[in-house]
């Protein structure tokens, strides 16, 4: 039997005596899926299709991982390749394609033992030794949940006779190390060592006709729209991109969409083994593959095969006179998972509809199973976790038209995309939702336009200053109690703490503020737009608005920036930090340098207030800068190079002024207009409140990022309890537990490590998925698009959120670890959240693909004046390092220069 899957071929070629008894070939009737580890992915799922009532499989038998396994022991110059190719640089790909040459060179003439071959020559006489057969590779990891390696081992077709079978099994086992083959598995994460390789080999089918079928669609991701592919002959012509193949779309049992190509060429198999191109005869060339009953049948068929393996399939087909037969069947590991419905969800007669919330916090990536579900259960509504985000249910609210209107209008101010992709699902027939009783549909952002009633009409400072001292109060009582918690105490705690921290969220007062500040904006937009003429003439009045501790974040990283300068060893030693990978012990060597202790005490100061924040904060998962100060370093040495003494007081100051100066040239030119009076006091009174609460809406998440850090700190010294007592392996594997499954954890002192296993390996396919801003239960993923006529061609569209134009480098950033910054770079990246704002400082611009003009990057470019365009679909993809760009921050577009 197999060893188990972290175990590496080392420990197989060390150890060569292996069991007599170890199965070498089995029959396809004898495997099924769980026995991926003995027959390789494609093998455990033939083997299980084999076994479904009304699913046709050709006959075949696998030659099993153990095969392979002994094979190689045999062959140790094997073993010195693997530790060459293992040690070469990723980034070198003639090494890489020159050491897999020579790894499969060694397999494919690695000797067969005589036992092994006289069991695969025997299995082939039992199926009839003058039949043709396909050898197939059957890799363990392949046709896995989380990645397909679709076409990264070698098929060969139309095999005839022992010998040839016998040669082309090492052939297969060779392909293991074909350089896409490599290269795919480096880049899912997946050591050479691990992976091993089982051989299908089954009699060939010689087909009408052949093709693939999705039973969901590939590119929407619809769950209940099945696409057929089919062309003439063999697969490999459609493989190969011989020919275009006739596409069939069905749906809930019917042909609604078909595209018939002309198939000018096909393969077919040659009578003493291989095979061949053919022309078409005309006449047949523009003959649809498949009738519209058989597609419906196919589909029928495919449905049963998803049902079976509990996810969507891609499955190889072939038609023949007596009917189809299945050749493969693998998850498509491209879908974005669904959301699991709740009962009220179920009970609908139509899809629900789910709004992205990574979209409107800033943090789009992944997120392990603890930060989702403490996320939960501290948010103001429901949320559904999928694909490692979380969504919000809007079907309610897309009900009633009252409250689908107030939902698209606060949908489209934060997100444009959002708002179209909402409009699209809605266009649709299948969307027919019954008006609901009153009050069923609940919140899921601020109501639009505010409530009046509810708004603060007064600019007061002093309620800001209220609020946070409410804030203030709450976490330092947290930070007190919690200490003192442990053990199952400590979750009976937490569950209290979590009703405070909903209560400190919902505080009817802070609502108000951030509303004022929203409505004000909103206002000045709308009337100095239809009196004067100006776009978003509310930027350039929300400069240095006081109060906003996210871009406070920045300009104090400034005067650390000052409190370092002065001195050379300093900043000679933080370079070498920053050239580190292991550097956050930095901080004691700082202080054996001259200058050092005032170094450490300027970045401790910084630390004591912002030390809890990190990039995708609202995952308790990442790790906060006080546990990963090296992090802050790359910063620190930008401001040190780009910025003078001084700088952060310089540069609010500017800001200030510049807002004011605004405010004067505005209201004496609407003096100048009829009723300009009235227009100048009403527009001098929303300047007033938006100057006076515009920074507090950055305030909340700050305290609930405050929170959240004292909640990690008390989870993770409970986490290293349970490492100690033997329950957990390493204290980070509570990251990959919910926070009930941690609490269940605590309470019974037993863990499952095959659950944590199987949540890592979840969480690593889920961070190469990109979620969608909309998703239905259906499994269509809709991100909207922009339509507009005011955009130049081959500019990129997006979402105009502060005021400007400014031209540079554009700086493609993925990691904030990456950032090299020069003055007049322009910053582009998919999203930022209040760790980017320190980066702020430094450039001339900012483009990213996700945001709304109330979220983090628009408020803090707006705060420090920079122009800056949101919202731009692939733009880290369509811009290119380096390239220079022109970013019109009024207008919503940029242009990309060369």
């Amino acid at each position: 039997m197999p060893q188990p899957a972290e175990d590496t071929w080392k420990d197989d070629v060390r150890d060569t005596r292996f069991d007599e008894e170890c199965e070498t070939v089995l029959g396809l009737d004898e495997v099924d899926e769980d026995q991926a580890g003995l027959v390789g992915g494609k093998g455990a799922h033939l083997g299980a299709l084999s076994r479904l009532d009304g699913v046709r499989v050709p006959d075949g038998f696998c030659v099993t991982t153990d095969a392979f396994r002994r094979v190689v022991a045999r062959a140790p110059e094997i073993d010195t390749l693997l530790d060459r190719l293992a040690g070469a640089d990723p980034d070198d790909g003639q090494a890489v394609r020159a050491i897999a040459a020579e790894v499969r060179r060694a397999v494919e003439e690695a000797v067969i033992p005589d036992d092994l071959a006289a069991a695969i020559t025997g299995a082939v006489a039992r199926l009839g030794e003058g039949a043709a057969y396909a050898v197939r590779s059957s890799a363990t990891a392949e046709d896995l949940p989380t990645a397909s390696f679709a076409g990264q081992q070698d098929t060969y077709l139309n095999v005839v006779g022992p010998a040839a079978v016998l040669r082309h099994v090492s052939r297969c086992w060779a392909s293991l190390f074909t350089e896409r083959a490599v290269i795919y598995r480096r880049r899912n994460g997946i050591d050479d060592r691990t992976v091993r390789m089982a051989v299908v080999v089954q009699r060939m089918v010689l087909p009408d006709a052949s093709g693939v079928l999705f039973t969901a669609d590939p590119v929407t991701g619809h769950r209940r729209t099945a696409t057929v592919d089919a062309g003439f002959g063999l697969g490999e012509a459609l493989v190969s991109g011989l020919v275009n193949p006739d596409v069939f779309t069905v749906r809930d049992g019917e042909v609604v969409a078909r595209t018939i190509a002309v198939k000018q060429r096909a393969v077919h198999a040659l009578p003493g083994g291989g095979t061949r191109e053919v022309t078409v005869e005309p006449r047949q060339q523009e003959r649809p593959a498949l009738t519209d009953a058989q597609v419906v049948e196919l589909v029928r068929l495919g449905r049963r095969i998803e049902a079976r393996f509990g996810c969507p399939q891609d499955i190889e087909w072939c038609l023949t006179d007596d009917g189809f037969r299945i050749v493969q069947s693998r998850p498509i590991t491209t879908l974005f998972p669904v959301p699991d419905l709740v009962p009220e969800a179920v009970e609908r007669r139509t899809p629900s509809v789910y709004v992205s919330v990574g979209h409107q916090q800033m943090m789009t990536d992944a997120m392990k199973p603890l930060g989702w579900s403490m996320w939960q259960r501290t948010a103001m509504v429901p949320m559904h976790e999928a694909g490692g985000r979380l969504f919000v249910d809007v079907t309610p609210r897309l009900a009633s038209p009252a409250s689908r209107a107030a939902l698209l209008d606060v949908m489209g101010k934060g997100d444009p995309l959002v708002r179209d992709a909402l409009e699209t699902v809605l266009e649709r027939d299948e969307f027919d939702p019954p008006l609901p009783d009153a009050g069923q549909a609940g919140p899921v952002g601020p109501p639009a336009g505010g409530a009046p009633e509810a708004s603060v009409t007064e600019a007061d400072p002093a309620i800001v200053a209220e609020l946070v001292q409410r804030s203030e109060t709450s976490v330092a009582a947290l930070e007190r109690d919690i200490r003192t918690k442990s053990g199952p105490e400590l979750f009976d705690f937490l569950a209290e703490a979590f009703e405070e921290h909903k209560r400190v969220l919902s505080d009817p007062l802070s609502m108000r503020a951030i509303m004022a500040g929203t409505e004000a904006t909103w206002w000045l937009n709308d009337k100095l737009g239809e009196w004067l003429g100006e776009k978003n003439a509310a930027d350039a009045l929300t400069l240095s608005a006081p109060g906003n501790i996210t871009s406070e974040m920045g300009l104090d990283l400034l005067d650390v920036a000052d409190a370092i300068r002065p001195h050379p060893e300093v900043v000679a030693f933080l370079n070498d930090v920053q050239d580190d990978a292991h550097g956050d012990g930095f901080l004691d060597g700082l202080v054996k340098l001259p200058g050092g202790s005032a170094a450490r005490e300027a970045i401790d100061t910084y630390l004591r207030r912002y030390g809890m924040r990190c990039v995708a904060e609202i995952d308790i998962a990442r790790p906060r800068w006080s546990e990963r100060p090296a992090t802050l370093v790359p910063l620190i040495l930008d401001n040190v190079r780009n910025f003078g003494p001084g700088a952060a007081e310089r540069r609010f100051e500017q800001g200030r002024l510049r807002a004011l100066r605004t405010e004067q040239d505005v209201l004496t030119r609407l003096r100048d207009l009829p009723d300009g009076e009235r227009k100048a006091d009403e527009t001098k009174r929303m300047i007033d409140q938006v100057r006076a609460f515009a920074g507090y809406r950055e305030y909340p998440k700050y305290g609930i990022v405050c929170r959240y850090f004292l909640y990690k700190q008390a989870l993770l010294e409970e986490a290293g309890r349970l490492v100690r007592d033997g329950v957990l392996d390493e204290r980070e594997d509570v990251f990959h537990l919910t926070f009930q499954e941690l609490e269940d954890v605590v309470r019974s002192r037993r863990a499952d490590p095959r659950l944590i296993a199987r949540r890592k390996e979840a969480f690593r396919s889920y961070e190469a998925l990109t979620p969608p801003r909309v998703l239905t239960s259906d499994g269509e993923a809709v991100n909207g698009t922009y339509r507009r006529d005011d955009v130049p061609a081959g500019a990129l569209a997006g979402l105009a959120v502060s005021t400007g134009s400014v031209e540079g480098r554009a700086r493609v950033i993925l990691d904030l670890a990456d950032a090299e910054l020069e003055e007049g770079d322009i910053l582009v990246t998919r999203f930022t959240d209040p760790s980017w704002s320190p980066l702020f400082l430094g450039v001339a611009g900012l483009v990213t693909e996700v945001g709304g003009l109330m979220t983090h990057g628009a408020v803090i470019a707006r705060e420090y004046g920079l122009p800056a365009v949101v919202g731009v679909d692939q733009a880290t993809r369509l811009i290119r390092d380096g390239q220079r760009i022109r970013v019109h921050g009024t207008d919503g577009y940029v242009e990309i220069l060369g």
